[in-house]
């Protein structure tokens, strides 16, 4: 029997050190906890989201490399990882130059979208596909904006975050326009928040003023656990359930969900 479809959830942001592969393998942590079948797609090839879920690099025979180039299946590159319901393509430093490689291919930006729809079309065992993006909007994240459904958008408590964040959702409306006109703005995650620190405050009011409802109500502190975390190869929520990021990971899995259903419902 085929499966329906999973939903795609790109994250993304072009700068770097904002937390979004932190953010990547705790939600996805936190909705295997609930019990949903999750797949994340290692896309950067520092490979960061790989070795935070406890993949050592000889186990990476197969790589998202070898699916965007057409030589494995997502189906054969996933590794299960040691959290239950949870697999990763991962990634190699080979990501590096699949750009070159491809760049002449008429389906390059679409690739990923390829490889996943073959997925669903067969026995496909995932609700949930989280795509881990280089902090850049070069090819690789195009092909993940292009496979997506929607894009969830880590935004560290910093001076220059919305004007970041403006540069990201001109690339998203481009995308829109051109590759993937259903791609949406899931929604846009505080991170790194510091309550002490005045300027965080004034971050976050800022954001919820210019983007409203698309901010989630739950905001990431500054940890130190969750820092900790991927140097021993595991997400926070495993290493540290009870620690204050750990929690508001497991709040924000539950707003995605929610939005995700309403979503479906719409």
């Amino acid at each position: 029997m085929i499966s329906s479809k999973p939903r795609i959830i790109t994250v993304a942001n072009q700068k770097g050190g904002v937390g979004k592969t932190t953010t990547a393998i705790n939600l996805a942590t936190a909705l295997a906890a609930i019990g949903e079948k999750v797949l994340i797609v290692d896309l950067d090839p520092q490979g960061n989201a790989s070795t935070g879920l406890g993949i050592d690099r000889k186990d990476r025979s197969l790589s998202s490399y070898d699916v965007l180039t057409g030589a494995a299946t997502v189906e054969a590159a996933s590794v299960q990882t040691a959290v239950p319901g949870l697999s990763i393509v991962p990634s190699t430093l080979d990501l590096l130059g699949v750009e070159m490689e491809i760049a002449s291919a008429p389906d390059r930006v679409l690739r990923l979208r390829n490889a996943l729809r073959a997925t669903s079309a067969r026995a496909n065992p995932f609700s949930y596909v989280l795509i881990d993006c280089p902090p850049s909007l070069n090819l690789l994240t195009l092909n993940s904006m292009a496979a997506a459904d929607s894009v969830l958008v880590p935004l560290q408590c910093e001076f220059f975050a919305l004007e970041g964040l403006s540069q990201l959702l001109e690339t998203v409306q481009q995308v829109r326009g051109s590759i993937n006109p259903q791609l949406e703005i899931q929604g846009i995650v505080l991170t790194m928040f510091d309550g002490r620190n005045n300027l965080a405050n004034q971050v976050v009011q800022d954001v919820r003023a210019h983007m409203g409802e698309k901010v989630y109500e739950t905001v990431i502190p500054r940890n130190v656990r969750v820092s900790e975390a991927p140097s021993y190869g595991k997400p926070a929520i495993l290493y540290d359930l009870k620690c204050s990021g750990s929690q508001a990971y497991l709040q924000l899995a539950s707003e995605v969900i929610r939005r995700e259903r309403r979503l479906r419902a719409a």
